[in-house]
């Protein structure tokens, strides 16, 4: 169920609307299921309507009229309120109707239950689907009534009624969500040829500046330089930046001038202060330099960092956890900008998605992402041919898996829009992963080594993950994974160390493809220097003597692998 609550000066015209069935076409059969004393007049099934509005009229301004001789009633005397049930629930009768406007009333502070000088009010019913509550804003007792936050109030009670009559829960929201575009916006984007509002490309805009900056005065200027965008920059009397409003070139009002947004009309964490809290609490990255073997690959940092994510969210610390949603979101607002173009459609569409999924009531303790920001800004300022589809894919799939887990944690908290913001998400975004993985993956079967090799592999996959090792076998993307097993054993790796390790980083239960999962984690771990043979050496005398380094035994048999031919 949903509640709309509006405010007007006009008791009479309200009660014209509801029940008035010639300029309202929808309007079947207005009457009223339930009033503030059981006995209101009902203009709807009265032979002489007009005479029975009037009196309903009077009655309903009686307290209203009393307080403004004593200059007490408030200018907008009238409190309005529709209830609308869900398409897909079933039909309520009146009585059922009648309930819940009691409820609603009552929540809100409009006609407290038990209170004999609560506000007059009336329930109205024109159609099947929904009712509307008119009421007038002074109680008996010449008092305003006190109904702040009545739509919060009149949520929570329609969240209520929705278990206990066993209607579709509607997904809710708690106030961090960023403003929709009005209806003026949209028909403006719509007149003037545009795909989105004014407000959506600023809000996109703003969003990926602070993705690419490291500091607050970076922010400033990178969004100065875009391209079709003003800025306007407010300073404290100490020359300290304030604020920002920006504005899209060409959208201007009436008078020819530009219509401004601040920062923190577009989205709640838009604003400058909270900008500024997160972008000071990014950890420096140096500069790539082109040619240094040895500087690590941002790629696999900000992976790594994403790939720790899941677990960040399972710890008690929620501001930490909220503060690691925040900084993926930000990785998600980079990736269009270096992505190739095939798929930047498909990952805009999941960053624009995920933004929702970002906030919370939960306050960010943003120093705790320190290293998946700074490792996010450092793989932006990555020489592009570096930038390869390996790098992308490997992000993207570790990506899918925290898209999972957010909604795992937004749901234990009941955020209801942020669940279905990352339900949304994981869409576009696998979708993107698929698209990404497939030339790399293909260029890894391409090289796929010997079945006597593969065999062996099979053999460190039955031993270190058995309970997945069919499923891994039978994934498409095996050949991918027994190359950069075998390309990783060339380079002085241990494979079976590596899977390992790999299939220790997180568990494959979560993952549609383990095969893809574990190639890419192995190609991260295997970019590393291998070990020398001294550390080598060491390591295998540890293994032995650890009571608690025990394998499971092998098969006595081997079964062979199906031919690649035969898979799909």
């Amino acid at each position: 169920m949903i509640a709309k609550i509006s405010s007007g000066k006009s008791t009479a015209g309200l009660i014209r609307y509801l029940f008035d069935t010639k300029k309202a076409k929808d309007h079947a059969d207005p009457h009223l299921v339930a009033s503030w004393d059981g006995f209101a007049p009902d203009p709807g099934r009265a032979e002489d309507p007009d005479a029975l509005r009037k009196l309903l009229v009077a009655d309903l301004d009686l307290h209203v009229n009393q307080a403004r001789r004593l200059g007490r009633a408030p200018e907008q005397h009238v409190w309005h309120c529709s209830i609308r049930a869900a398409e897909t629930d079933r039909i309520l009768s009146d009585d059922d109707w009648a309930g819940i406007a009691r409820r609603v009333v009552a929540a809100t502070g409009i006609a407290p239950e038990d209170d004999p000088d609560g506000c007059r009010w009336v329930a109205v019913r024109h159609a099947l689907d929904h009712i509307h509550i008119a009421a007038t804003k002074v109680r008996a007792d010449l008092r305003t009534a006190r109904h702040w936050n009545d739509y919060l109030t009149a949520d929570r009670e329609l969240t209520t009624i929705e278990k206990e009559y066993d209607l579709r829960h509607v997904v809710r929201g708690d106030r961090t969500a960023a403003k929709r575009p009005t209806r003026a916006e949209t028909e403006k984007a719509t007149r003037t040829g545009r795909q989105r509002t004014a407000r959506e490309h600023l809000r996109t805009t703003a969003r990926t500046m602070v993705a690419i900056a490291t500091t607050p005065e970076e922010f400033i200027h990178l969004l100065s330089h875009t391209e079709g965008v003003l800025v306007e920059v407010q300073h404290f009397p100490s020359g300290d930046i304030r604020g920002y409003k920006i504005a899209l070139k060409g959208d201007t009002n009436a008078a020819g001038q530009p219509i401004w947004f601040s920062g923190s009309t577009l989205a709640p964490d838009l604003s400058f202060p909270q900008i500024r809290e997160r972008l000071t609490a990014t950890d420096p990255q140096a500069t790539p330099q082109t040619g240094d073997r040895h500087r690590p690959n941002p790629w696999h940092q900000a992976t790594a960092a994403a790939e720790r994510i899941p677990h960040h969210l399972d710890q008690a610390d929620d501001p930490a956890a909220q503060a690691h949603l925040a900084a993926f979101g930000e990785a998600l607002d980079a990736l269009p900008l270096i992505a190739p173009v095939a798929i930047r459609p498909q990952l805009q569409q999941a960053s624009d998605t995920f933004e929702r999924a970002t906030r919370s009531r939960i306050h960010a303790d943003h120093h705790h992402a320190r290293a998946l920001r700074g490792a996010v800004r450092a793989m932006l300022r990555q020489p592009p041919t570096t930038a390869d589809g390996t790098g992308l894919a490997m992000f993207l799939d570790a990506a899918v898996l925290v898209v999972i887990a957010a909604a795992r944690w937004h749901q234990l908290r009941h955020h209801d829009q942020q669940v279905a913001a990352a339900h949304r998400t994981l869409l576009h975004l696998q979708a993107a992963y698929d698209q990404a993985a497939a030339a790399p993956l293909a260029a890894l079967g391409q090289r796929q080594p010997p079945q006597d090799t593969v065999d062996r592999h099979i053999l460190h996959l039955r031993q270190v993950v058995p309970d997945y090792a069919e499923q891994v076998i039978e994934d498409p993307a095996f050949d991918a994974l027994t190359t950069t097993l075998t390309e990783a054993e060339a380079a002085g790796h241990d494979p079976k160390r590596l899977l390992q390790q790999a299939a220790d980083q997180r568990a494959l239960d979560g993952a549609r493809r383990p095969a893809r999962v574990l190639t890419w984690r192995i190609q991260r771990l295997s970019s590393k220097p291998a070990p020398s043979a001294r550390a080598r050496a060491a390591m295998a005398r540890s293994t032995v003597q650890s009571p608690t380094a025990q394998v499971r035994p092998a098969p006595a048999v081997l079964p062979s692998r199906r031919p690649p031919a035969h898979r799909r």
